[in-house]
Formats: C-alpha cells, structure tokens, sequence
C-alpha cells in the first residue's frame, strides 16, 4: 500500500471554539466547516489525525480519563457525520506549569514534531502531500519541524482572506479555504 497523506488538526481553535481547557461536551463547540473538511478529505483519501496539547491535564484542571470521554464522544460526532478520525494524539506535559510527573519537558509537545512523528511511526503518511491546521504559531512550527507540505494557520480575524507567509505555510480566515488545498 502507497503513503496517503494526511490532515493534521489542532483540536482547540480548529475543530471546537477555544474556551480554554475544555474538558467536558456541554463547553465544546463545533467550529463551522470542521465536518465537511473531514468529509471531504476522506473522500479524497486523506488519514485524518488531531494533534493536540492538552497541558490542561498537565495543570491539573482535568484528568487524562476526562479527555478521553470528551475524546470518545467528539469522535463518535465525527462518525456520525462521515468524518472519521483515524486517531487522536495529545501531550498532558507542560515543562513550567506541569503538576508532578507533567511537569517536564516532552517532545510532544508542540511545537515540536513528536506526535506528528509518532503518526508517521503508526501510519504510511506522505507528509510532503499532507496538511497541518492550526491556530497557534507552535502548530506551525510543529509541521515545519516534521515536514508536513503546508501548514495552514486558522485565524478567524482576517475576515475570510488568505495570506502567503511562504511557500509552505498559509494563514486562512475559515476552514472552507483548507479544501483548496487537499490534493484531488
């Protein structure tokens, strides 16, 4: 079997309204496009993976058991709506505001590139064809560092305009603009 590439999705900001630490379904809020950017990258033959840091449970604000409910129930949402995720990665170590063993160092944790690399262990990606989208410049670096093709920063403030930063990295107003660049 030929390296498919990939979706790299940020989880807070990209996929669900940022409210800061959310760690229950009643706080976790769709972004509009989300479903049929997953869609149609399936369509299309992508493996879709969110990469998250979840320092959240490093700062002691939620248990790993209460990210992995949330985790069940927003995947058993994107199944329902034909997305599919293929897997879900996560970082609960903050190297300053960690509590007891999260409190260190991790090379998980964006922006460096150990989840993308633990999907590239786990799965046959074409990281040249792949995208990243995030809303945090710590996204991005993480994709640079592994070497995803184009890493797309999601910045609602820009009113729907897109802008070159260069030839690998593109900031986009809302996720419709992201279909622009699956590979047919």
């Amino acid at each position: 079997m030929s390296a498919r590439p990939a979706l790299f999705l940020d989880r807070d900001g990209v996929i669900n309204v940022d409210h800061a630490y959310v760690c229950v379904k009643e706080n976790f809020e769709f972004i509009e496009g989300i479903f049929n950017l997953c869609r149609e990258a399936k369509r299309r033959g992508y493996w879709i993976f969110v990469i998250t840091n979840q320092a959240g449970i490093g700062r002691g604000y939620y248990t790993e058991q209460d990210f992995l409910n949330l985790t069940d129930w927003m995947l058993g949402i994107f199944e329902a709506e034909s997305a599919k995720i293929d897997a879900v990665y996560f970082c609960p170590f903050h190297p300053v505001n960690g509590v007891g063993v999260y409190k260190k160092e991790s090379y998980c944790r964006k922006p460096n590139p150990g989840m993308i690399i633990q999907a590239m262990e786990e799965y046959d990606i074409d990281l040249k064809k792949s995208l990243l989208v995030g809303d945090n410049a710590s996204d991005i670096q993480a994709g640079l560092a592994a070497g995803v093709g184009i890493n797309l920063l999601y910045d609602q403030g820009i009113n729907g305009h897109e802008q070159e930063i260069d030839s690998t990295t593109i900031v986009v107003g809302n996720l419709n603009q992201v279909l622009h660049y699956l590979i047919p």
